[in-house]
């Protein structure tokens, strides 16, 4: 079956653009990890030894990244409800987050990881404040029509803060794609109540004439 022009021009685009280029010849997924990259970059979120958890994980390319910076003694754990070609170093948990297994499964790596280095636990604090970093790219399947899209998109922002509010630390940081429009402005409101540091980031990589931007949230209340 003949493409259409407008996929044609999309494929064009994609396979032409510097930031699919470069994730190719540096071995990354995607090349959504030049926009985590960036925003590491300007605001340190993720270091050695860290435990991050990365949400709407696939394929993978954000987890590729976040290994790199916690290095042996870190811990990235992984989840989406597509199935991903294994990572070294990541531990994946397929499923849907906010179902209580999933989150079980989570929370049991995560506790896990803890046994093994006690050091990363705070003294006095809740078994349930496990993760340093809580990271998402996620997005819905775009249907182009923005009534259904936009409201799609900022259920799954909350929901992705919602898992960053049960398993943060107190200190701990959150990183999500927000596209901007109805509702992300009560999110972004909804973010500054639960952390004492907010910030809007639109990394190069993030092509402009997308409205996403990235909401990073440092300071969790707790």
């Amino acid at each position: 079956m003949a493409r259409s022009k407008t996929s044609g021009d999309w494929l064009k685009e994609h396979f032409d653009d510097e930031y699919v280029k470069r994730s190719q010849k540096e071995g990354y997924r995607s090349r959504a990890i030049y926009k985590l990259q960036e925003i590491q970059q300007k605001d340190n979120l993720i270091r050695p030894n860290m435990q991050v958890v990365d949400l709407g994980a696939a394929p993978g390319g954000w987890s590729q990244y976040a290994v790199e910076l916690v290095g042996s003694k870190g811990r990235v754990v992984a989840s989406d409800i597509l199935s991903i070609d294994p990572l070294p170093f990541v531990e994946f948990v397929k499923g849907d987050f906010t179902e209580e297994s999933v989150l079980n499964e989570i929370l049991a790596v995560l506790n896990r990881s803890l046994d093994e280095t006690s050091s990363n636990k705070l003294p006095n604090t809740p078994t349930n404040y496990l993760a340093d970093v809580v990271i998402s790219d996620m997005a819905p399947n775009m249907t182009g029509v923005e009534a259904t899209d936009q409201p799609r998109s900022i259920y799954l922002c909350e929901l992705s803060l919602d898992m960053a509010c049960q398993i943060l630390k107190p200190g701990g940081s959150f990183v999500a794609k927000v596209f901007q429009g109805d509702g992300s402005e009560a999110f972004l409101k909804d973010v500054r109540s639960h952390f004492g540091k907010v910030k809007i980031r639109k990394p190069k990589a993030s092509r402009p004439r997308s409205r996403e931007v990235y909401v990073v949230g440092q300071n969790f209340k707790g």
